[in-house]
């Protein structure tokens, strides 16, 4: 069983950073690990993905330049540092782990972590 845990959020002015982290328990034997978000009142959207395998690393248009993912293999944990942070990126953020060939659908990933809050202020 893998156990996904999230941390790092909270509330920042715009323009400000934030890094979250996701910590992994257990082999994940992944293909990717990745971010994804929910605003309220709206579906989960990808943010962010890398690949196990070479690191190779996957954003949506709109954090392109601002978000940078990471990964710390040693530790087995992956980070998303968000630079120039906007009120639309207002969102719970979850990181999962897919094994499957496909980085941006949520329902290729089979382990989620809880979430954690991000809050940008205007």
């Amino acid at each position: 069983q893998v156990q996904l845990v999230e941390s790092g959020g909270g509330l920042v002015q715009a323009g400000g950073s934030l890094r979250l982290s996701c910590a992994a328990s257990g082999r994940t034997f992944s293909s990717y690990w990745g971010w994804f978000r929910q605003a309220p009142g709206k579906e989960r959207e990808f943010v962010a993905a890398i690949r196990s395998s070479g690191g190779y690393t996957y954003y949506r248009d709109a954090v392109k330049g601002r978000f940078t993912i990471s990964r710390d293999n040693a530790k087995n944990t992956v980070y998303l540092q968000m630079n120039s942070l906007k009120p639309e990126d207002t969102a719970i953020y979850y990181c999962g782990v897919t094994s499957s060939g496909t980085y941006s659908r949520q329902g290729e990933y089979r382990y989620w972590g809880q979430g954690t809050q991000v809050t940008v202020s205007s």
